[in-house]
């Protein structure tokens, strides 16, 4: 059995992206070009998720179960975050659909930074750099990882609202 080294944060993004398909007829190039990393990443992304339990043995579906356990429980530890400086960039967290819509006018703004983005906020470190110029082409995917920066980086109430969109999303999946 080959070592498992650790998680690493694209390993949460490539299996966000291969929930969001929603198809399990992709190929690695497919996920590699659709969040702008190698082949061999998504490779080795795969290879650790397997041992971590969190996709099948034929490295295919996600364990669905397993994962929400490991964002809720663990991915604020694994993957930690904290506000940063104010720039202009693309929201996240609770600051983006779909959490936003819970919230009330008047909460701290987070972004991305992104110099193309159209609000500006406080900097949340996105898990893997090419986030920022790839998720408006995938709906769910965008909301997904916007739950799972909610996660990271929300208060209670906040974190509450995000396993319950988490759930909403993943237990369909």
């Amino acid at each position: 059995m080959k070592k498992h080294n650790g998680m690493r944060p694209q390993d949460i993004v490539v299996l966000l992206k291969i929930i969001s398909i929603r198809d399990d007829k992709w190929r690695n190039i497919d996920i590699a070009n659709a969040i702008g990393i190698s082949p061999s990443e998504v490779s080795e992304a795969l290879n650790r998720c397997k041992i971590a339990r969190l996709i099948d043995s034929k490295k295919r579906k996600v364990n669905i179960n397993s994962f929400i356990e490991f964002l809720v429980y663990g991915l604020k530890y694994v993957f930690p975050t904290e506000p940063g400086a104010t720039v202009k960039g693309i929201p996240t967290a609770h600051s983006a659909t779909p959490i936003k819509e819970h919230m009330s006018a008047g909460a701290d703004v987070y972004v991305w930074s992104y110099a193309k983005g159209s609000h500006r906020g406080q900097a949340i470190e996105p898990l893997y750099k090419t986030l920022p110029q790839i998720v408006q082409e995938d709906e769910l995917f965008y909301e997904l990882l916007t739950i799972v920066d909610t996660i990271r980086v929300g208060r209670v109430r906040e974190i509450k609202i995000a396993i319950d969109e988490l759930n909403k999303r993943l237990k369909h999946a």
